[in-house]
């Protein structure tokens, strides 16, 4: 149970991380933030990949379809929360 708590974890920094990247502008976020966005975008990634291409029957945990799928995920999740923070009047530009 803790090993998968821990991967989740890592693949949300990852995914947070490389969305970070991608996405044009400064985002004031924390390493904690990073993670919580690349767990978000783990799911939307996944929900996302679930509607287009139906129930993933190969059954592992950490794939590189699932890793590419959350960065898909957390680069939408980032555009929605850059979006927002406009919106608001916040500080985030791109």
């Amino acid at each position: 149970m803790l090993g998968l708590i821990i991967s989740i974890i890592v693949i949300g920094l990852i995914a947070g991380a490389v969305a970070r990247l991608v996405v044009p502008g400064k985002q004031d976020m924390s390493i904690v933030m990073t993670i919580v966005l690349g767990i978000i975008g783990s799911f939307v990634g996944g929900f996302l990949g679930y509607l287009l291409f139906g129930a993933d029957r190969s059954g592992g945990f950490l794939q590189p379809a699932g890793i590419i799928g959350s960065i898909i995920g957390a680069i939408i999740v980032l555009l929605i929360w850059i979006a927002v923070q406009r919106r608001r009047g916040g500080t985030a530009a791109v």
